[in-house]
């Protein structure tokens, strides 16, 4: 379950990411995408109290579905999940919502949407976003087909958490794909200027506080003044 939820938490990274930018609000600033993360956790808090059967997660069809409507509000939102509880009911229109999702799964690319920020024709940015891209997508193939024929992941020993938790771990695209890109990331050299706008590091530099720009307020303020009890830094 551990294991689980942290690849849910860097998928949900991910996606947090991805929303942000096609809502077309300002990057995230870090301590947004920690509160984000933290009441995540405290939805995956009340999901064990109730005993349901997955934990909380953001949903990745909404985030397809806001790149594909350009439509943010909280309120079409609310519809469409009405609408996803009670298609069931409706016979074949499941079939066609379930085939929908599919089409509108493929606009969204995490990694793409940064790419513009880092200088491509450096070697080594497009080493890396290769790289990760195609180890992210080869290991959990291999891992999943793996269980599929066997039964049982590539990693099989006595200790059947261990087994979970690495073979959950490494079936995630976006986890495998993140995680190598992170760690070859930070093996570059962090205070020369040029690999560092290399890296597009000069971007972010001016989002890493969340009162360096003031439309921060206008996105991520929280409703009924809850700011005075999670405020941002």
């Amino acid at each position: 379950m551990m294991a689980a939820s942290f690849v849910a938490l860097v998928e949900s990274t991910g996606t947090y990411i991805a929303v942000a930018r096609y809502a077309s609000a300002t990057p995230l600033p870090p301590s947004i995408l920690s509160r984000g993360i933290g009441w995540q956790g405290v939805g995956i808090l009340f999901s064990g109290l109730f005993g349901t059967g997955n934990g909380s997660s953001i949903s990745v069809e909404n985030a397809g579905l806001l790149a594909l409507t350009r439509v943010g509000s909280r309120r079409v939102v609310l519809i469409s999940a009405g609408f996803m509880i009670f298609s069931p009911s409706l016979g074949n229109s499941e079939l066609f919502l379930l085939r929908f999702h599919l089409q509108y799964l493929q606009l969204y690319n995490v990694f793409s949407l940064h790419t513009s920020f880092c200088n491509l024709n450096s070697f080594k940015a497009k080493f890396i976003l290769g790289f990760s891209v195609f180890m992210g997508l080869s290991i959990p193939q291999y891992f999943n087909e793996y269980t599929a024929v066997n039964g049982f992941g590539p990693v099989h020993t006595r200790a059947r958490w261990f087994n979970d938790m690495i073979n959950m771990t490494f079936s995630s695209e976006a986890f495998v794909a993140g995680v190598l890109a992170m760690f070859l990331d930070c093996t570059l050299p962090g205070k020369d200027n040029a690999i560092r706008k290399d890296r597009g590091m000069h971007f972010w530099d001016k989002y890493r506080s969340f009162k360096s720009d003031a439309r921060s307020e206008e996105f991520y303020s929280l409703a009924f003044d809850l700011n005075k009890f999670f405020p941002s830094v």
